[in-house]
């Protein structure tokens, strides 16, 4: 039995790769690596959701552990419940994958994930626990831990939402379309959007166990884009399955992303004086605009790995308070611990109602964003020399683009693919450099 943790956690396909076997010894093992004498469990909204739930109380129980399973609930929601309790925590989902997948997430006690060295400390022991005759013992009698429901978990995340982050009745005069994507925020967004004074409609808030993110949510903006135009609406929101980041529409349909949206933040907190250090975190696939976009503003960037726990342990270290990734996971660290896609939401709306400006005009003030082209090439096998091996084929690209443009490769690191991304002042020219450095990619990684 093997388990390796990815940059958000671990998933495969529910009931074959990640089975209720696999999830019971991870429970286990993160009772005896973790610690806590209590644990609370989120689950979206998929079919395998329950059964992994289960299984990963069931593991922590036996450990003597008192599980709590909070229902369907968002990620960041599983984090708030975790960061105001101060217990550990665990959210089974696979955020923005088809239904089939499914993932578990663990925070440490104050809503954290887990860094890298104690996600090798986890693999090691699950390791050890899947072989045959551990001595050690487990509790028995008395010491047996429990499993209970709490069904109010979800009450007090939405009235964090709707009386925590900005105060009441903020987002009044402002229409929003929220896409649920079927998934965790389906039964709360509108709910949390109209009690801050928003006109919401929602759209794919049925969730039935199979049709999570199925043709919606960020991963699938289309839907979201032709609502907007059709209710006149000021904005649209897409969440992913778990909620945990958010694309949002302007009042035209034209998709904002993540970089946007961090961008229209951080420069609405350096002008109010609450952008911590004039500082913001972002990964090396932000968008060079982004980059070009804060100098011009006085801000600061701070680059890290791709992988939102890499963007809070940079916010952590230098006491900073915004940071995020294209992708839309979006962190306000004086705030919660983890990204919020409701929370970022209520903070992008809340800028355009207090500067009573159209979310269009504020991402053209914030930033210009250079076509972007992203390749995704698969290699014979995974071989973390290759990148090294382009050096000379991506020096010459770069001199070709000089101060005009980026060039990014990056193994996967969990499949044998490489990453060739390119940003250019057009997309034909991105296309054409990213062609041929992907072609060069495949001749040297067959």
């Amino acid at each position: 039995m093997t388990l390796k943790f990815g940059t958000d956690g671990v998933r495969g396909v529910a009931n074959r790769e990640l089975t209720p076997e696999l999830a019971l010894t991870l429970g286990r093992s993160a009772a005896r690596v973790l610690g806590g004498s209590r644990w609370v469990i989120g689950s979206d909204t998929r079919r395998s959701g329950p059964l992994l739930a289960a299984a990963l109380a069931s593991g922590l129980a036996s450990e003597g552990v008192e599980v709590v399973d909070l229902g369907v609930l968002p990620t960041p929601g599983v984090a708030h419940i975790s960061a105001v309790d101060g217990v550990a925590a665990a959210m089974i989902s696979a955020s923005h994958n088809p239904f089939g997948d499914n993932g578990i997430k663990l925070f440490s006690a104050g809503g954290l994930k887990l860094s890298d060295e104690l996600e090798e400390r986890l693999e090691l022991e699950l390791t050890a626990l899947s072989g045959q005759g551990d001595p050690r013992p487990r509790p028995t009698g008395s010491e047996v831990g429990t499993i209970t429901t709490d069904h109010g978990a979800i009450d007090r995340y939405r009235r964090f939402l709707a009386e925590d982050v900005v105060p009441p009745g903020s987002l009044a005069g402002l229409t929003v379309v929220l896409d649920g994507a079927n998934g965790a925020a389906a039964e709360l967004a509108q709910g949390v959007f109209e009690a801050l004074g928003a006109s919401a409609v929602a759209i794919h808030i049925d969730p039935d166990g199979i049709n999570i993110n199925e043709a919606s949510g960020s991963t699938h903006p289309e839907a979201l884009q032709a609502a907007v135009l059709a209710h006149g609406a000021d904005v649209g929101l897409a969440f992913d399955g778990d909620a945990d980041r958010v694309l949002a529409v302007d009042a035209a349909g034209e998709l904002v992303d993540g970089d946007q949206i961090i961008a229209i933040c951080a420069i609405d907190r350096h002008e109010r004086g609450k952008l911590t250090h004039d500082t913001v975190v972002v990964t090396v696939m932000s968008n060079l605009g982004f980059r070009q976009g804060m100098a011009a503003h006085g801000i600061e960037v701070i680059t890290t790995d791709v992988g939102d726990r890499y963007v809070l342990e940079a916010l952590d270290e230098g006491k900073h308070c915004l940071g995020g990734e294209q992708s839309g996971h979006v962190i306000f660290r004086d705030l919660a611990s983890t990204g919020d896609g409701m929370l970022t939401g209520i903070a992008l709306l809340s800028v355009m109602a207090r500067q009573e400006r159209s979310l269009a005009d504020l991402a053209t003030v914030a930033m210009t964003r250079l076509p972007q082209v992203l390749v995704n090439v698969r290699t014979a096998r995974r071989d973390p020399g290759l990148v090294k091996k382009l050096g000379p084929d991506v020096a010459a690209a770069e001199q070709r683009l000089g101060e005009r443009g980026r060039v990014l490769l990056r193994p996967s690191g969990t499949e044998p693919v490489i990453r060739v991304m390119v940003e250019a002042p057009t997309h034909e020219e991105a296309a054409e450099i990213a062609g041929h450095l992907a072609a060069v990619v495949t001749t040297l990684g067959a």
